[in-house]
């Protein structure tokens, strides 16, 4: 294969993915609104994207608001404005780590696991079982990932901003001797509710991108076990890449 054989077939390969994209994204736009709806299903989905995530949430969350209170208050010791650590930590949870970070351990936990289960569905055989039974797929196996992924991401982005501004606190006030009234003071004054909105906003952007990537790629498997592997494995890396691409754009929209 020459060079140029090597680019025109990437290009090729490029487009059709993006077209099948589309056709896929039209198919679960056209089916959301139309019954039956499976309710079970958006239920089960919800637990198992937002409630089993709670606990990396959780623990990725304090632990970047503890580090974060470490380098802002080396930052702000260097020229005296230690009691801007609060405030500082407090807005980069919520305008960008928060929704950011929680939406990448989602991605690891759960998109992931979407295009393993739908990708092994898919080469068994399964979702053309679904389909001569008279069930559409995308209503039972895409429409509930999707939307329980788009609600569940804003809530589970609130509890890893809170745990983080709770580790922040600790760190800044119990081992870095920060005085806790100026530390909450400044997180009054200096965060508002816009920061709050604009995290949600992008969170839900960031449901969008892992579940429509998770299940796309689940949906579009081929190859056996090897190839459902293969899927996964994708899956993560592309929508943790388009998480961070998409962060830039929607942030340079907001600010």
């Amino acid at each position: 294969m020459t060079f140029f054989e090597y680019i025109g077939r990437t290009a090729i390969r490029l487009v059709e993915e993006i077209g099948s994209l589309a056709i896929f994204c039209y198919d679960f736009l056209f089916w959301l609104i139309r019954p039956p709806f499976f309710f079970s299903q958006l239920f089960k989905q919800m637990e198992f994207i937002g409630v089993r995530s709670v606990t990396v949430v959780l623990l990725t969350g304090v632990f970047t608001g503890m580090v974060g209170a470490l380098q802002t208050h080396y930052g702000f010791s260097l020229f005296g404005a230690e009691s801007l650590v609060g405030s500082t930590t407090a807005l980069g949870l919520l305008r960008e780590l928060g929704p950011v970070l929680a939406s990448l351990m989602v991605t690891a936990r759960a998109g992931s696991a979407m295009t393993a289960e739908i990708g092994t569905m898919r080469v068994t055989e399964q979702i053309d079982a679904l389909t001569v039974m008279g069930v559409n797929p995308f209503q039972y196996l895409v429409n509930p990932r999707i939307i329980a992924a788009i609600i569940m991401m804003p809530m589970l982005t609130l509890v890893f901003d809170g745990i983080g501004i709770v580790g922040s606190y600790l760190v800044g006030v119990k081992f870095l001797d920060i005085d806790s009234g100026v530390f909450m003071a400044r997180i009054v004054e200096y965060v508002d509710y816009e920061d709050l909105f604009t995290g949600l906003i992008k969170a839900t952007f960031f449901g969008v991108i892992l579940s429509v990537v998770g299940c796309y790629k689940g949906f579009t498997t081929t190859g056996g076990a090897e190839g459902v592997g293969k899927a996964t494995t994708s899956s993560v890396v592309i929508s943790s890449v388009s998480i961070l691409v998409a962060d830039y754009f929607l942030t340079a929209v907001m600010y």
